[in-house]
């Protein structure tokens, strides 16, 4: 069975080949391609946000683009926040033809309690005022509306790739209850995900990465925080493993086998559910 369908995607900078792979979802081949890490959030992401209504969805630091692409595609109105130049061309990329998504560099005046759904993934980590910058996003988020965050578990887990992806921090439980507490945001869901295979593929990224500059060549955390959602120049060269049958089989499998361990903290990292309480988090 053929699972990927294909179509040409232009912005003003890049110029791909646009994939839409009915296990892996969006990608731009030999640009951006989904490492098994997103591939098991993506599977947690989905699952969560399965349901709910079409509405107006921004995601702060939308790297790539593609999870707004896939909301776009089942008719939401989406913008993506995303301020570094190189990931913003990547993602109007992934995101033209949809009519209904928008990527922008900084927030407009008019954000003020407008959208339905706050989306952050993998942004608070490179992020020395976490606190500060979620209560920043929440004002823009409707009383009631949904917010859904992911961030690298376990302190005792830092690594080599922490460093190359310019993090500032992973996040243990306690750190994120405290974090949405005095956020003002009220928890729905936490879910540890990644188990068995992201312990796996975190050995592996350390040996990959061990004498690899920081992501995008860059010399210092700010500069790597940038290219990280965007920097496949390692998974690129696997990604024709992980296309095989029993790369999708082993994918398959691993996305079944982490929901059986949700609920405790053996995974690679944390997806928060939560909604905003009140009428202003400030």
């Amino acid at each position: 069975m053929n699972t990927t369908t294909m179509l040409h995607a232009r912005s003003d900078t890049h110029e791909g080949l646009f994939c839409k792979d009915r296990q892996y979802g969006p990608m731009l081949e030999g640009l951006w391609v989904p490492a098994p890490r997103y591939v098991l959030r993506r599977d947690r992401i989905m699952a969560a946000l399965a349901g709910h209504a079409p509405g107006r969805v921004l995601e702060v630091g939308c790297g790539a683009g593609a999870l707004l692409r896939e909301l776009a595609d089942l008719g939401h109105k989406c913008i993506g926040l995303e301020a570094a130049p190189a990931a913003a061309s990547v993602a109007r990329t992934m995101t033209n033809g949809t009519g209904a998504t928008q990527i922008v560099s900084e927030p407009a005046p008019d954000w003020k309690e407008s959208f339905d759904t706050l989306l952050a993934f993998e942004v608070l980590e490179h992020i020395e005022q976490d606190e500060q910058a979620l209560r920043e996003w929440l004002t823009w988020l409707k009383p009631g509306g949904l917010v859904m965050l992911s961030m690298p578990a376990h302190m005792r887990s830092w690594s080599r790739r922490d460093e190359w992806a310019g993090h500032v921090r992973r996040y243990d439980r306690a750190d994120i209850m405290r974090l949405t507490a005095r956020s003002n945001l009220r928890l729905e869901g936490l879910e540890c995900y990644g188990y068995p295979l992201a312990t796996f593929t975190n050995w592996l990224a350390n040996k990959r990465f061990r004498n690899k500059d920081m992501a995008g060549g860059a010399d210092d955390p700010h500069t790597a925080t940038a290219a990280s959602g965007t920097d496949r120049s390692v998974d690129l060269s696997y990604f024709g493993m992980q296309q095989s049958w029993l790369g999708r089989f082993a994918m398959a499998l691993a996305c079944q086998t982490q929901r059986l361990f949700r609920r405790t903290d053996f995974g690679d990292g944390y997806i928060v559910i939560a909604r905003k309480s009140g009428s202003d988090t400030n």
